[in-house]
Parts: structure tokens; sequence; C-alpha cells
């Protein structure tokens, strides 16, 4: 029948029979022209989803997909059976638009998606490198752990056509990335510092005990500003972090360990704001900056810190807070690796600075590729003190 003739669709369609398998996930993944980034992981139900949901009928789906009405029409039908859920509301004379449950699952397939970006990330580089080395086993790789960060991918692309090096990235917190470097179990790590002029017991606590000059080295990267990314009916309400608070307003935080959660426990300390009077400190945390950002966009939470181009991906309001370098660190017995030296190259020429200058929120470090003097790069290094141990108590051994 027609589906311009019937509101039948608006109804919950039939259960599934008792003979029909239990519904699994059947994650596949293919070799094809192109490239694909982030989390994306195709599927034709939350394409369709996403099309009705964006286009606002199932006419501008089908346009936006390059299909016909009917076929759309007949796939959200089959997609309601197999589901058992009815996923589109329409009525004489209306448009068509999402169910709730359409909506909700849509959102939540995209939070989750979005969690584990970073683990696809790392088997999409671990599948390239598989490629390569069977192509090539001369191929240059050089292991990196690293803070998340959007520009990294960015980088890894750019370091494969212009020097013919794959970055093997896997994505950890910061403090996590250089235990890993110390452990030697990668040749680079990448964290990232707030430009702060004197020393904060947050960054010197972490960073000193695992970063030591002669026995590392400091490479510049990138630079980039962190804010307050929210929906925007907040604009204007929400200026600093300590509106926060003030407001009652979800907040969704950064996992411990990273680089954005000791900034984030930073601009606490600085501005006497008591985990317990933020909401979400201690329960939401998020692993990415676009994880932050997808959970501000599906209203999960109101408020979170992340770079600027994770807001405008789905175009929440930002407001900067500070800006940060970010850093790649290098034993020094390292430095004369062929692969080290290739990546250094690479971020010292021209069209790296041009990537960071087309990328929101990004700008060039001030010597990309070049080696740093930790008293010029963190400005707070020698003038930091990290408050001595607690003596033991009396009569116990030290």
């Amino acid at each position: 029948m027609h589906p311009t003739r019937t509101a039948k669709i608006a109804k919950k369609s039939d259960p599934l029979p008792d003979n029909e398998p239990n519904l699994g996930l059947h994650l596949r993944y293919a070799f094809e022209p192109g490239e694909q980034h982030g989390a994306a992981l195709g599927n034709p139900l939350f394409e369709l989803l996403s099309a009705v949901l964006e286009g606002g009928s199932i006419r501008h789906a089908a346009q936006a997909l390059g299909t016909s009405y009917r076929y759309v029409w007949g796939a959200l039908r089959k997609w309601e059976k197999t589901l058992g859920e009815p996923l589109v509301i329409w009525s004489q004379g209306q448009r068509a638009r999402p169910t709730q449950f359409a909506e909700r699952l849509l959102w939540a397939e995209r939070r989750a998606r979005t969690r584990m970006q970073p683990h696809i990330e790392a088997l999409r580089s671990d599948l390239a490198r598989v490629l390569a080395d069977a192509r090539d086993p001369r191929h240059q790789v050089l292991s990196v752990r690293a803070s998340h960060d959007i520009a990294l991918p960015v980088l890894q692309r750019h370091v494969a056509d212009a020097a013919d090096l794959h970055l093997e990235i896997g994505f950890q917190g910061g403090i996590d990335a250089l235990r890993a470097l110390n452990d030697r179990q990668c040749l680079i790590a990448g964290f990232h510092v707030p430009s702060l002029d004197s020393a904060t017991p947050v960054f010197a606590k972490a960073l000193r005990p695992l970063l030591k000059p002669g026995l590392h080295a400091l490479i510049g990267c990138s630079r980039r500003t962190q804010g307050l990314i929210m929906r925007r009916r907040l604009a204007g309400k929400v200026v600093s972090f300590a509106d926060l608070a003030r407001h009652g307003l979800r907040f969704v935080n950064r996992q411990p360990g990273s680089g954005t959660r000791m900034l984030i426990d930073h601009l606490m300390t600085e501005q006497k704001i008591a985990p317990e009077t933020l909401s979400g400190y201690r329960e939401h945390i998020e692993h990415t900056h676009v994880a932050v950002a997808l959970c501000i966009a599906s209203g999960v939470a109101d408020v979170g810190i992340g770079v600027e181009a994770a807001a405008l991906e789905f175009g929440l309001q930002f407001v900067p807070i500070v800006e940060e370098n970010y850093f790649l660190a290098c034993l020094e017995e390292n430095l004369a690796q062929p692969s080290v030296q290739r990546l250094r190259a690479v971020l010292a020429g021209p069209q790296w600075r041009d990537i960071l200058a087309n990328l929101p929120g990004y700008r060039p470090a001030a010597g990309p590729g070049d080696l740093l003097v930790f008293e010029e790069a963190l400005p707070w290094w020698g003038r930091a003190r990290i408050p001595p141990p607690k003596p033991a108590s009396p009569g116990r051994p030290l």
C-alpha cells in the first residue's frame, strides 16, 4: 500500500516471530578505495535514521541518500520488523519523523561509536600497517602513544603521504603515554600542557617524575585552544568555568591521567570549586574531545571542556579558556632513529603549518619539529616545587 494513504507505520510493528533468531551485532570491515576517518562504521539503519532526522522527511532523506522515496520507505519498514519497534511517525498531512525510540537508538549508537573512536582508529592503523608491511617489509613504522587529539590522525595521514612513514598511534592519557615511553613501549609520546607562566601543583606533580632533561627530548608539534563546549542556548550565560557550578549544569568530565583532566583539576583548584558542587564530575567520564561534544549535543550533559574542532563538528557553542602546547616526547637516545628524523622533518615543513592553520582552534607550534629547552617550553619547570612526602608515623619503618 502506498505510504501516503496510511498511518500504520506510526503503530508499533508486530513482534518478531517465535522462530526468529535472537538479534545480534556482527561487525565487519572491508578494503575499499578512499579513506575513512574517525569513528565511522557504516550501517544502513543508522544512515537511514540520520537522513530522516536531518532532512525532516522521507523525501528529503531519499534525496540525501541518492535513492528513491519507495526504497527508503521499504527499508524503514524492513528495519521495523527486524527490531520489533516503530521507527517513523507519519500521519495524513504531516511529514514523517523518527519516533522517540529511533532518536534514542540513533544517539546511543553514535555515542557508543564515538567512545570507541581511539580503538577504531588504532585498529584501522594496525590494518594499514599490515598492508604496508605486506607490500614492503622495509616500510618505516614509528610507534606513538599519545593523549587523544583531533590533529594526530590528520598528521598520521600527512606523514604517510609526505614521508612514507606509518605512525602506529595508540591513544591513551598523556600520563600513561609518558609511562609507556619510559617503559620502552613506544618511541614517541604525545601530551599537552597549557601555556602557564607560574608553577601549578597539578601539572608539576604529574609531569616532573616522568620527564628528565638529558634523558628526554621535547619536540614541538602544535598549539591548540581548549574551552567550554556547550549547547547554544547557554551562550552568554556561561562565560567561565566558575559558571558551571553556579548554574547547576551537568558536566561531562575526562578520564584521570589525561591532559584535559589535569586542566580541569587545575581550574577547579585555581577557582576553589569543590568536586561535589560540580554535577557529573565523578559520575560522567569520557575519553575523547569528540565524545564530550557528542554527549552535549545529544542532551546527556550540558557542558564540558574540549577543543574547538569537536564543538564545531556538532554545531555547539565554544568559549575559549586557554591555549595549550601539544608536545612530543622522545628518549634522547632514539633521536637518531630514521623514523624519528622523518617525523621531525615533516613537522618542520610548510605543509604541516598549512594543515594546522585550516584546522579550527589549532595553529603551528613555535618550533614544529625542533628540539625544545624544558625551561623555555615549560616556564614553570625550573621553579616548580612539589611538596615533600609526609614523614612516616613514629615507630614505623621508612
